[in-house]
């Protein structure tokens, strides 16, 4: 009952999901940058290799020159050359 109660509002509201849940928001520009809102930690960090844990998955990402900026405990912005990312899903068993 109280999930339809937050939908309904949801919509009457219009508010984004990522506002009020933890579902990460990715947001790519380009091959240079990426932003991660709703972030757990940082579980690896190299200049060629970066994992972050969200409360969903953990989000892999591969490049060179990677660094970490505009950190707050809820968003990361990532620079560098990204070459690739992927995400694993966590299941719930």
């Amino acid at each position: 009952m109280k999930k339809k109660k937050i939908q309904r509002l949801e919509k009457i509201l219009e508010i984004p999901q990522e506002v009020y849940s933890n579902v990460p928001k990715i947001i790519i520009t380009g091959f240079d940058e990426m932003m991660i809102e709703n972030f757990k930690a940082i579980l690896e960090y190299e200049e060629f290799y970066i994992r972050i844990s969200t409360y969903i998955g953990i989000i892999n990402i591969n490049g060179y020159d990677l660094k970490l900026e505009n950190m707050t405990n809820d968003d990361i912005k990532i620079n560098g050359k990204i070459e690739s990312f992927d995400i694993e899903r966590i299941t719930e068993e």
